[in-house]
């Protein structure tokens, strides 16, 4: 199998991140308002290379969270998986590839005591900047985006 996709994707993702995050309030709801807050990010590799890990801190809402990313050579794809101080568990993952730069990936949760589509799209990354977007899905084709963060570098890349 050609190495189609790289464990290195998240390579940009490393050092120290000053992160604007604006999330929705409600979600699945036809809600329209957000919260805006900032925190800080920093991320490292792991397995030599192989995966990362990453922690957010968001002071304002009392949150630290974790992203375990690992790359499946096998499948050649990323399986995300996200924790924090609310729940101590991972939380199911979101698997997928970048292709041209943009990062897509699915999977499936629940939300309250509803089954949903979940969607990581990373984009807009260059060498001081990057973007991350969640969005949810009842299974019906149409996609809410309820979390986007806007990431700038606090050191060299």
């Amino acid at each position: 199998m050609t190495n189609q996709h790289c464990n290195h994707d998240f390579d940009f993702l490393f050092g120290s991140w000053t992160v604007h995050h604006r999330r929705l309030r409600s979600r699945l709801v036809g809600s329209d308002s957000w919260d805006d807050f900032t925190g800080s990010m920093t991320c490292r590799p792991i397995l030599g290379g192989l995966g990362n890990i990453d922690e957010f801190h968001m002071p304002t809402r009392n949150t630290i969270g974790s992203t375990l990313r690992l790359f499946d050579l096998a499948g050649q794809r990323w399986w995300l998986y996200w924790s924090s101080n609310l729940t101590g568990r991972l939380e199911p993952p979101v698997v997928g590839v970048f292709n041209e730069g943009i990062g897509v990936f699915f999977g499936d949760d629940h939300h309250d005591d509803l089954a949903i589509r979940v969607r990581f799209v990373w984009d807009e990354i260059t060498d001081r900047t990057a973007r991350w977007q969640q969005a949810f899905s009842t299974h019906d084709d149409t996609w809410e985006t309820n979390w986007v963060m806007n990431l700038e570098r606090n050191d060299a890349p």
